[in-house]
């Protein structure tokens, strides 16, 4: 059987079309869906006022959310790290998870007024002011840049001993 390139290069095209348009249409209903979730988040959204103890990046089931929602959550997304602040609302203190555009902006030990929807912070509004930490880069080349910075602190240090001692020795 002799098959013929071009026909196999015609069906591999076809599939790959056929893949192409499936996830096309699958995205853009994804989509939808994901827009109409953010609607409703919005609409449930109240604004608290709150004082935020702790935020960290940990998996679903060490977070110290209730229950029922680590038995609605799919297994998969147990084990995946979610950011998670511990938070001061009134008398309690409670596990949120934060948006992930917001996360950053969260500022440790300060009051915040934060737009809630149910353990979700959707929104934050920093009205006291408070300085919010610069989040710490740990790539390759941020651990290089960082490691050369303290080398060149520890060698200027290096070199203001070495001319204070010839400075002393002149001196003599």
């Amino acid at each position: 059987m002799n098959i013929n390139p071009w026909v196999v290069t015609c069906i591999v095209l076809i599939i790959a079309i056929a893949v192409l348009v499936f996830l096309y249409f699958k995205g853009s209903k994804l989509q939808k869906e994901q827009e109409e979730q953010r609607a409703k988040i919005a609409d449930a959204a109240q604004q608290i006022t709150m004082l935020v103890i702790d935020k960290k990046r940990m998996p679903l089931k060490d977070s110290g959310l209730p229950q029922i929602v680590l038995d609605q959550t799919p297994k998969r997304a147990q084990r995946s790290k979610v950011p998670i602040v511990k938070a001061k609302v009134g008398p309690r203190i409670m596990s949120l998870i934060a948006d992930e555009d917001v996360y950053d902006l969260i500022p440790v030990k300060a009051e915040i007024r934060a737009m809630v929807s149910g353990i979700y912070i959707t929104d934050i509004n920093n009205f006291r002011k408070a300085p919010v930490p610069e989040p710490e880069k740990k790539g390759l080349m941020a651990k290089l840049r960082r490691s050369a910075n303290n080398a060149s602190k520890e060698l200027s240090v290096v070199k203001a001993e070495q001319e204070a001692e010839k400075a002393k020795k002149k001196k003599k």
